[in-house]
């Protein structure tokens, strides 16, 4: 997929998304000539992002950023395109007890005894992780006890470290050392979050962006997707 004149792509994505793109983005520069300038954020900080008029050519985000009518209004006509999904878990660190977690009581009994748990509230999915406490009835308590970190990367090593007793997010971000999965939310109240490309409506690289989405969906890519402990499309 080389082209003839490199570009340097400005590509906006889901932070939860920051370990996969280590990985698949040195892969689509080197397969395509283009160069990425990523800026990974929060779902609620992307929407801001998008509706300030920054500029940007495409982006990987949680689907919700396209619920916003602003935001979507931002990128080019026509259907997002999937690019994986991932459900949530809960870690602990390595070594550590793990409790009980799969029916949605005993899950309630965990997140009750535990003493802290890292989270990233600010985002798609401590959106959805705020939902389930609240439909357990224990979303005041959770208040308490969550430590909110500054990005998902940095739940599982303050689990490692010691410095929360739990953590809570998607499970793709808890591929690192010094934590062990406890396992997935209970079936009742598992979710998938979604994450979806589009390109913007003023994109100042559109070809480049094409070959990003395209890229994102060839065995490599989708390879790298499944390692990353996501599922494409």
């Amino acid at each position: 997929m080389t082209t003839t004149q490199a570009s340097e792509l400005k590509l906006i994505a889901g932070g939860s998304l920051a370990g996969l793109f280590n990985e698949l983005g040195p892969q689509f520069e080197k397969a395509s000539g283009h160069t990425l300038s990523i800026h990974f954020d929060s779902t609620p900080n992307i929407i801001a992002r998008v509706n300030s008029g920054a500029a940007f050519d495409v982006a990987v985000v949680p689907v919700d950023v396209f619920n916003d009518a602003a935001a979507k209004g931002r990128f080019a006509p026509g259907p997002t395109i999937n690019i994986a999904r991932v459900g949530y878990g809960v870690i602990v660190r390595a070594g550590a007890p793990k409790p009980d977690i799969s029916t949605p009581d005993a899950f309630k009994k965990a997140l009750l005894d535990a003493k802290s748990i890292a989270s990233v509230s600010a985002s798609a999915a401590g959106a959805y992780i705020a939902k389930v406490y609240e439909r357990l009835g224990i979303g005041e308590d959770m208040k308490a006890k969550t430590m909110v970190q500054s990005g998902p990367t940095a739940i599982a090593p303050a689990v490692a470290k010691g410095e929360a007793e739990l953590g809570i997010f998607l499970t793709n971000v808890f591929n690192t050392a010094g934590v062990e999965l406890v396992g997935p939310f209970p079936a009742d109240l598992q979710q998938e979050l979604l994450f979806a490309s589009a390109i913007a409506a003023d994109a100042r690289e559109t070809d480049a962006a094409k070959a990003l989405v395209d890229y994102l969906r060839t065995p490599a890519a989708i390879a790298a997707i499944r390692a990353a402990g996501m599922t494409p499309g």
